[in-house]
């Protein structure tokens, strides 16, 4: 099992790392979208620079999951950019929402090989800072 973890945390730290440095240098040429919002959605970001800074989260997320260093750091960013992925399919492109649940599924697996760096995250009462 631990194989399963190990190849699930190489397959999202090389989606993101591809998919982030993409962002930056267009080697993978995609046809717009289809929606009106979505090209009005994705003109917006692109003028105000917001996808810049998404694109370098994704980078940044899957060069640490691939290094396998600061993991739980990694998935706290990748869990951001994966909720505004799915936010967009679900609304904006529902045709093309594979690639986002697959990329969900492999965040679970990871987070499930790195579950107790996450064990007071959501305690009621954490413990202050001495």
């Amino acid at each position: 099992m631990k194989k399963v973890f190990i190849i699930a945390r190489y397959l999202l730290g090389l989606m993101f790392t591809v998919f982030g440095l993409n962002g930056f240098l267009n080697f993978i040429h995609q046809p717009p979208p289809t929606n009106p919002l979505a090209i009005q959605f994705f003109v917006a970001i692109s003028s105000s620079h917001f996808a810049a800074f998404f694109f370098a989260v994704q980078l940044i997320g899957g060069l640490l999951l691939l290094s396998g260093y600061f993991v739980p750091l990694a998935l706290t960013l990748l869990a951001a950019e994966l909720y505004n992925i799915l936010a967009f399919h679900l609304t904006l492109s529902p045709a093309t929402i594979p690639p986002a649940l697959v990329a969900c599924v492999l965040w679970v697996l990871v987070f499930l090989e790195y579950r107790r760096s996450f064990k007071h995250i959501l305690a009621a009462k954490p413990a202050a800072a001495e």
